[in-house]
């Protein structure tokens, strides 16, 4: 089903009411369609004129050089491969010092490396949409983000469609069928059954993807 951005804007603006920053958690599996929905309701609370900003998990993967070292680099995108300590210090930034500028990473996924203070969250950003895999994920370190957040969103979306997305996402950066099932199952879809089998209730779930 499509999300009633509507009702979720709704939700995240009741939130923000009595507040002067709110961090909202847009959590799912691999392929779900976080970002996409991150990014229509960052248009759809009127975008950086209204105070809204999207600070993406991603740019808090572990360099390379990093997982090279641990051995992890197939694992890539699985929770031992991110900076949880780095991600939970910049929320806490976040929540903590709203009067101040606060640099965030992204990673670009031509380089397939995160780039460091990529993007500025100023003041006038009251609205923080945070997006990935793994906010709610009731394991340790992850478990010591829940309480950052001031609104939860998960996006449930069934096991098969995770796995047509995937396969067409791994098409589209050039591999073939083989390629791309080998791709889906050895790293992605065991990392979508760790999101949908471990993660913290959250306090709104959307169905269908």
């Amino acid at each position: 089903m499509t999300p009633d951005l509507d009702a979720l804007a709704d939700a995240i603006r009741a939130k923000h009411a009595d507040k002067g920053r709110i961090l909202v958690a847009i959590v799912g599996a691999p392929a779900s369609g976080k970002s996409t929905l991150s990014d229509r309701l960052y248009h759809h609370l009127g975008g950086d004129k209204a105070g809204a900003a999207v600070v993406p998990m991603d740019g808090f993967h572990f360099d390379n050089a990093v997982l090279e070292e641990r051995d992890l680099l197939e694992r890539k995108g699985a929770p031992e491969t991110f900076d949880v300590g780095g991600l939970k210090r910049t929320l806490v930034a976040l929540r903590d010092t709203p009067n101040e500028d606060v640099c965030v990473p992204l990673f670009d996924r031509t380089l397939e490396i995160s780039r460091g203070s990529a993007r500025m969250i100023t003041p006038d950003h009251k609205i923080i949409l945070v997006e990935g895999n793994y906010l709610l994920l009731d394991q340790t370190p992850w478990n010591q983000l829940h309480g950052l957040f001031d609104l939860s969103i998960y996006l449930d979306v069934t096991e098969e469609k995770l796995r047509a997305r995937l396969m067409e996402r791994w098409r589209s950066f050039g591999f073939d069928d083989d390629g791309a099932r080998a791709k889906a199952e050895t790293n992605d879809l065991p990392n979508a059954i760790t999101v949908a089998r471990l993660s913290k209730l959250a306090d709104i779930v959307v169905t269908g993807g």
